[in-house]
């Protein structure tokens, strides 16, 4: 005989009541009885708190109201909404895997028919009993459809970057086309130009800026024509001609390993050679780890960086904090205060007209993953700026917003090259070769190439 506070005693099977029938009508109801049985067991002090008889008190059986929930939650229709909730959960995290293996299915249709006609003899099954096979066509995939939408739209800019190059006459220089397979299987844009009277003495490797394009080089790739060296230029990952989300780079890596597998095929092409690199903003902070490779940098004869990327300074000191985590879990994600679309980055109106109004160029705002990407190679190039041997030549305007010329100033110092150059321009911005004072600059790196031929 158990007491508790709410006034419930639990009484053994053994207890006689004095309306026992009322007990067995129902389980559920309190009643009140009267109770003739007395504990034989029970020590005095205990018996002082219970009287030998109990009158008129509220008696509740073991099997009380919540009893009956548990027993509701785990009735039979509970179990099967439960089974039909766990199987609607497992077909929506493999309806991707399986739309895709179906898809695969449906390119090969005699081979499907063969593989579904061996399964129905395994189950023994008739043709007219045999289940349907239901096909998930790959439109109805999201991340399918979205793939398609990127591959359509890279399609569209290489299109007009072929045109581009097609509808270029110039009596002085061949500008050609080609499509370069990288190592991952994406196709990139190449092209080059080529002097038609002038003796080729030497070749130089173009690697743009984030969100740019080679094809806004080709007024310096006919100046460089004209002095006699063969240019080429390649459009990296995510960027003018090339496959990828425009202006979307997962790994700068990548470009990295592009940009030494063109520069193979550029030797290949042109043996002999002295070759040069020129790289503006993140593309010369991609050939700086690119020449740092001692392979590399046995078959470069110098590099010409204008606005290096080697510091970078961020919108906002949190965005350091929190790129890795966010880039991880949202890499697309694009952060609009980071738009450089305002930042001023020459100051010459109709440069900035023509540069913002090109489709190939890329004026959203900046994807997180690519800002960590940049970051992340700033990072590494500041860490190993002592490496680099190769003769180096380096103009940043004092005014850049974009990137920081006292990182070029550093680079500078801190480079082990014995061939260096660095030439500092007051009152210039990010894009020197579309500032007003562009022709100087451009005679300044001929110059700087012609004493190295």
């Amino acid at each position: 005989m158990i007491c508790s506070s709410t006034g419930t005693i639990v009484i053994p099977r053994e207890a006689k009541f004095q309306y026992p029938e009322i007990y067995k009508r129902s389980h559920l109801h309190v009643k009140t009885y009267v109770c003739n049985w007395k504990p034989r067991s029970l020590s005095k002090d205990f018996s002082r708190l219970v009287p030998s008889a109990f009158k008129r008190m509220a008696v509740e059986p073991l099997t009380s109201g919540a009893s009956g929930r548990i027993n509701a939650l785990f009735s039979v229709r509970a179990l099967r909404s439960l089974l039909l909730l766990l199987n609607a959960v497992v077909l929506f995290l493999i309806l991707p895997f399986r739309g895709t293996r179906r898809a695969s299915a449906i390119g090969s249709g005699e081979k499907v028919g063969k593989e579904e006609k061996q399964e129905s003899r395994w189950k023994g099954s008739s043709s007219s009993s045999s289940a349907a096979v239901v096909r998930v066509p790959v439109a109805m995939l999201p991340h399918r459809r979205a793939a398609a939408v990127v591959d359509q739209e890279a399609a569209a800019r290489r299109l007009l970057a072929i045109q581009r190059v097609v509808q270029d006459e110039d009596d002085q220089t061949v500008r050609e086309f080609s499509l370069f397979t990288s190592a991952r299987g994406d196709t990139l844009f190449t092209q080059s130009w080529t002097p038609v009277s002038v003796i080729v003495r030497g070749v130089v490797v173009l690697l743009h800026g984030l969100n740019e394009h080679s094809g806004r080089y080709s007024d310096f790739a006919k100046r460089l024509n004209a002095n006699g060296f063969k240019v080429y230029g390649m459009d990296w990952i995510g960027h003018g001609g090339s496959d990828g989300l425009h202006a979307y780079v997962h790994s700068l890596d990548y470009a990295v390993t592009d940009m030494k597998m063109f520069l193979e095929k550029v030797l290949a092409e042109n043996p002999g050679l002295p070759c040069f690199c020129f790289g503006h903003s993140t593309g010369g902070a991609i050939i700086l780890k690119a020449v740092l490779d001692p392979k590399v940098e046995a078959k470069v004869s110098g590099i010409i960086l204008t606005s290096p990327a080697v510091g970078v300074q961020p919108s906002h000191p949190i965005f350091v904090v929190l790129a890795p985590i966010v880039s991880f879990l949202l890499p697309r994600y694009q952060v609009s205060v980071t738009n450089k679309k305002g930042l001023p980055v020459s100051r010459d109106p109709e440069a900035l007209v023509a540069k913002y109004s090109d489709p190939l160029v890329y004026t959203g705002p900046l994807r997180v993953r690519t800002g960590y990407e940049i970051l992340r190679i700033t990072s590494y190039l500041q860490q190993n700026t002592n490496r680099l041997r190769v003769p180096l030549f380096v103009l940043h305007g004092m005014d850049d917003t974009v990137t920081d010329p006292r990182a070029s100033q550093k680079l500078y110092e801190e480079a082990s090259s014995t061939d260096k150059t660095i030439k500092l321009l007051e009152g210039l911005l990010h894009d020197l070769l579309f500032e007003p004072e562009r022709e100087a600059i451009m005679d300044d790196i001929i110059q700087w190439l012609n004493c190295r031929v």
